[in-house]
């Protein structure tokens, strides 16, 4: 489902052979102890500018989960007439080829006030991922490690912007939480009390991961006490490599950041996802799962991931409920300018189901609402405004427009 697409894999990539890539530096100008960048926030992940080589102005999402750029479509870098030091073939569960990358060293990534210089990147051949489809807008790679490792990285979601600070000159601000974090493997991780029930409580250790959109992503059997709620829904969770991801959606009891105890939310739980740096045995002391875009965004967080910590400060959002596609439909944006609105998928036993909508009908009006100078984001709203909410559509099936009707509920 596009609104609920897990970045997170994008940690398939990476085996030992990333480990001996040496990360070159981004750099802010020598009068500078700051830099305030502006973003866009698509289905709760960053999108920052980024000059690829002095030349070509792409999108970048801000990813804590990911260790070398990347960059999703092979036509950027040719254009660019980039040399490729080693091919890599990716393959998924058993060994079958999936995909193929390319490495390319001494990239220059720009951002507005930041240089960055010598750069390794991963270059997948094609756009496998197809994120522009899932998130609406046009993005073409992921920044990670080498942003987070240089400096301290704020992303304030509330007010759409990305700082950038020396680590020497942050002065933490005393209206913010303080979490520990340890970095490991390039990535940050923390450990929280979360209530799966009542009764079913555990320290939980959890990946920050900034470029995933899900809220909470739980790791059946990583702790006997991580199960699935015995009212879930099957759902598709993500797109990986290897084409969706399968799972459960239920509700937990609650999780707590600090003073911050968001309760009653919203949890994915994949059907045998391991990670692919991982065995099974060892995934399971490694982590139980991860906290993404969907929590995230409720806050201002800080990452310092030199002094090994996170700061949060709640925002307007922090009070909103956790729902999970309220419309049973999942819903891709197509066409040139991304305003051609498909559904891709109708959950079983959904109000739209019962109703008569099929994969392929594409969407034209909602609620009296011409769509086609929306984007993906605010299609995706109005479907999730609230239970009980009707909704009125004009779909196109094969030439023919056709007027539905149904009413948002939530299955969990």
């Amino acid at each position: 489902m596009g609104r609920r697409l897990l970045v997170v894999v994008f940690t398939f990539f990476f085996n030992h052979t990333f480990c001996q890539l040496q990360i070159l530096g981004f750099s802010l100008p020598p009068e500078k102890n700051r830099v305030e960048i502006p973003i866009e926030i698509h289905n709760n992940l960053a999108v920052v500018p980024v000059v690829l080589n002095n030349t070509l102005a792409l999108k970048f999402i801000v990813d804590t989960g990911v260790r070398t750029a990347i960059l999703t479509e092979r036509i950027y870098s040719d254009i660019l007439n980039l040399s490729y030091t080693r091919k890599y073939s990716i393959s998924g569960a058993g060994g079958e080829k999936l995909v193929d990358a390319y490495l390319t060293n001494n990239v220059t990534f720009d951002m507005p006030g930041v240089r960055g210089q010598g750069h390794s990147m991963l270059v997948l051949d094609q756009d496998y991922l197809e994120l522009k489809n899932s998130m609406g807008t046009e993005v073409h790679g992921i920044l990670g490690y080498e942003l987070f490792s240089r400096f301290v990285v704020t992303i304030d979601y509330e007010n759409k912007l990305l700082i950038l600070e020396r680590p020497d000159k942050f002065k933490p601000r005393k209206s913010f939480q303080v979490l520990p974090i340890t970095v490991e493997d390039t990535k940050p991780f923390v450990k929280v009390p979360l209530a799966m029930t009542d009764s079913a409580k555990l320290i939980a250790k959890l990946l920050v991961d900034s470029g995933a959109s899900h809220g909470i992503f739980l790791e059946i059997g990583s702790d006997s006490l991580v199960q699935v709620p015995k009212k879930n829904i099957d759902a598709v969770l993500g797109r990986g490599l290897g084409g969706m991801i399968i799972g459960k959606i239920g509700r937990i009891n609650s999780l707590s950041l600090g003073n911050y105890q968001l309760e009653n939310l919203v949890a994915n739980f994949p059907i045998d996802y391991i990670p692919k740096d991982t065995t099974r045995e060892n995934n399971r002391k490694y982590r139980n799962g991860s906290i993404g875009g969907d929590l995230l965004s409720r806050f201002t967080v800080v990452f310092d991931f030199s002094n090994e910590k996170i700061y949060l400060k709640k925002n307007t959002s922090f009070k909103k409920k956790f729902y999970y596609n309220l419309s049973g439909l999942t819903v891709r944006a197509r066409g040139s300018r991304l305003r051609d609105f498909e559904i891709s998928d109708v959950r079983k036993n959904t109000a739209a189901e019962k109703c008569g909508i099929q994969v392929g009908d594409r969407l034209l009006v909602l609620n009296g609402i011409d769509l086609s100078d929306l984007g993906l984001s605010d299609v995706n709203a109005l479907f999730d405004r609230k239970p009980g909410k009707k909704i009125k559509l004009i779909i196109m099936r094969n030439g023919e427009k056709l007027k539905k009707k149904f009413v948002l509920e939530s299955q969990i």
